[in-house]
């Protein structure tokens, strides 16, 4: 039996690492493509090792287009970024401790409705959205791309977060309010620090989903210069014309080095985080 057992653990890992090495595989591609010349990028597309390593790729993308530097569009990605997830992780803190401790009328039907907001497909209010910031005056901005996460409109992060503070036992809240507290003093000196596991997650996946965002900069964002890094990529691609692949790709593997830094970085707040707001598996 323990033969067996050991024989099935060894089976499982290598079919794991099998899977995991086709899943990375495409991005390691893209990793030493960066170091090849960009005219035999294609042509050596079975070769993984680049010969010779090249880091002229890295160098032209740096530079941009239209007189604008690729620091500027990751500058203009780090902005959008970093303002979104504050805002994300504010509000849906604030939205998910009232629907945890906070009892008000149509309190079930408000968690309904948030819950059906994760159901629906982001496509179904593509045209309206646009519509409406339209006859605001924010096309062309980046506030289509920031105020709205300050709103808790992302009804994921509220339910992580609300999932967290229902497992805070509601004695600490009883003792609270003893000693004077109101629901403000409790949410910012108790509940607060105390769901600080499951906003970093927000704060990861927040980061990561707005860092990665292209389609909102492309309905919204029309100057060049206020491209984030997701959208200036496609520029290097251009059908009309010769497209640099080498230097899309030498930029496209520096633009996956903020994510993954936060990531590795929070990773442990990250496994917290979902191991104890009902979200794993």
């Amino acid at each position: 039996m323990e033969k067996k057992k050991t024989v099935g653990t060894i089976i499982y890992h290598i079919l794991v690492l099998g899977f995991g090495l086709v899943m990375i595989y495409p991005l390691v591609w893209m990793i030493m493509s960066s170091f090849k010349d960009t005219n035999t990028i294609f042509t050596t597309a079975t070769q993984l090792i680049p010969d010779p390593f090249v880091a002229d790729n890295y160098i032209t993308g740096w530079k941009g287009f239209a007189k604008t530097s690729f620091a500027v569009f990751f500058k203009n990605s780090m902005f959008i970024s970093v303002v979104a997830t504050i805002g994300t992780i504010i509000s849906s803190a604030v939205v998910a401790y009232g629907f945890s401790r906070c009892s008000f009328p149509g309190r079930g039907i408000l968690f309904a409705a948030m819950l059906a907001t994760m159901m629906l497909p982001a496509q179904v209010l593509m045209i309206p959205q646009y519509l409406w910031y339209q006859k605001l005056g924010w096309v062309n901005t980046y506030l289509p791309l920031i105020i709205p996460y300050w709103f808790a409109t992302q009804g994921f992060f509220v339910y992580l977060m609300k999932n967290f503070i229902d497992g805070i036992p509601r004695e600490l809240d009883e003792a609270a309010k003893i000693d004077g507290c109101s629901y403000y003093t409790i949410f910012s000196r108790i509940i607060l620090p105390l769901v600080k596991p499951a906003m970093i997650t927000g704060l990861i996946f927040s980061f990561m989903w707005r860092w990665d965002d292209y389609l909102g900069p492309l309905l919204y964002v029309n100057s060049t210069e206020m491209y984030p890094a997701s959208l200036a990529l496609k520029m290097f691609a251009d059908p009309s014309s010769s497209s640099d692949y080498g230097a899309m790709f030498a930029m496209a593997t520096l633009s996956i080095l903020p994510a993954m830094i936060i990531f590795f970085t929070l990773q442990r707040y990250l496994v917290e985080g979902i191991s104890t707001s009902g979200l794993k598996g």
